[in-house]
């Protein structure tokens, strides 16, 4: 489905995930941003549209899509009509913007490789990639995407690869693992900006703009957490893992006292 409404986007993407329990919501929920400096993949979409859809994106700069799954067997058939029924009806995405595949559940759950197999086709897979995840809070979403999609992204000359915005609930993740998301509300955004460049030689370039966006949240106050940093100094390393460094800290020094474990990531 797709929407030329940020606001409307991300509520129907909240209220999806709360309905993740009913049997008339869904299993999976995804979200895409075509931006018009980009490359912009309509090919999940009938061919009669795909003019239709490029002609959205020029005119409004962004156009989000909302992806969602529905998992069912012989027996939950039944269950389907009323799904789509669901989303027809009570989500507020562009009139006639709606495209559905029936595939099986492997081919769903495999269905990166078969991007990567046509990426490597053409050369186009052994390639750097510089991406930058982050973790942004619910009552900030719209701050990113204001400071950093609009007024960054969107700015380049040009953008290559996917940027994926999506929410999911906090309370989804052990907190008894190390890995650290937003710590103040229950609802957390996945932010996914995965550019791919043609040669080394243009990394510093993208790995700029990473650097620019993580500037300008700093400065806008937008309270990120990044996943996979690259952090050189140990004060960066507490400041993220903020309430959890001392248990961190204190598992470190019981499984790994001699410090030979990770090394190279300067977290101690």
């Amino acid at each position: 489905m797709l929407y030329s409404d940020f606001t409307a986007f991300t509520k129907d993407q909240e209220r999806l995930i709360s309905m993740a329990n009913d049997d008339t919501g869904v299993d999976y929920v995804e979200g895409q941003l075509f931006l018009s400096n980009g490359v912009v993949d309509t090919s999940f979409f009938p061919p009669s549209d795909q003019s239709k859809i490029a002609d959205l994106v020029k005119s409004h700069g962004i156009i989000y899509v909302l992806e969602v799954a529905k998992f069912y067997d012989d027996p939950t058939l039944p269950i389907i009509g009323q799904v789509v029924d669901m989303l027809t009806k009570t989500l507020n995405y562009l009139p006639g913007f709606i495209s559905m595949h029936d595939v099986t559940y492997f081919d769903f759950l495999n269905r990166v490789k078969a991007e990567e197999d046509k990426l490597r086709s053409l050369g186009l897979w052994e390639v750097p990639h510089p991406w930058l995840n982050l973790y942004v809070p619910k009552s900030q979403i719209l701050d990113f995407h204001n400071v950093v999609v609009k007024d960054i992204l969107l700015k380049q000359n040009s953008t290559s690869g996917l940027t994926l915005l999506y929410p999911t609930y906090r309370n989804k993740w052990d907190n008894r693992m190390s890995a650290m998301v937003t710590d103040e509300e229950d609802v957390v955004y996945v932010i996914g900006i995965l550019p791919s460049v043609a040669s080394s030689q243009n990394v510093p370039e993208v790995e700029s703009v990473n650097d620019k966006i993580i500037r300008a949240c700093k400065d806008s106050g937008i309270k990120i957490k990044q996943y996979l940093m690259h952090y050189t100094r140990q004060e960066d390393w507490v400041e993220h893992f903020g309430s959890k460094w001392s248990d961190f800290s204190k598992r470190k020094d019981l499984f790994d006292p001699k410090k030979l474990l990770a090394p190279g990531q300067d977290i101690f």
